[in-house]
């Protein structure tokens, strides 16, 4: 099984910036995926960002504000967020794709998630 522990989220004023961690553990054989998603109250859920092999993609709306990135062990991703505005605020999860050996097929695992509120 893969464990997803899922940090940083909180109350931020427009204009401010949050840093959002996940660390990934447990039987993981290789991970393909790790990226960032989100929803909003009434809203599906929706891709924020993404980094496969160190090539990054991102929302259009969060494009030159957030950043994501992959820590040297590579089982942590981070989400940098910048600039952030109302809009913004939304339940953030973690989605890692990972195998967990050489056989099997991969598979998509999510954190519980953690609130972005960005407020004045």
């Amino acid at each position: 099984q893969v464990q997803l522990v899922e940090s940083g989220g909180g109350l931020v004023q427009p204009g401010g910036s949050l840093r959002l961690s996940c660390t990934a553990s447990g039987s993981i054989f290789s991970i393909r995926r790790m990226g960032w998603y989100r929803q909003a109250p009434g809203k599906q859920r929706e891709l924020v960002a993404v980094i496969v092999s160190g090539n990054t993609n991102y929302a259009d709306s969060v494009k030159g504000r957030f950043t994501i990135s992959r820590d040297n062990a590579g089982n942590t991703v981070y989400l940098q967020m910048n600039s952030l505005k109302p809009e913004d605020t939304a339940v953030y999860y973690c989605n890692v794709f990972v195998s967990l050996d050489w056989v099997s097929s991969p598979m998509d695992y999510w954190g519980k998630g953690t609130l972005v509120t960005v407020s004045s």
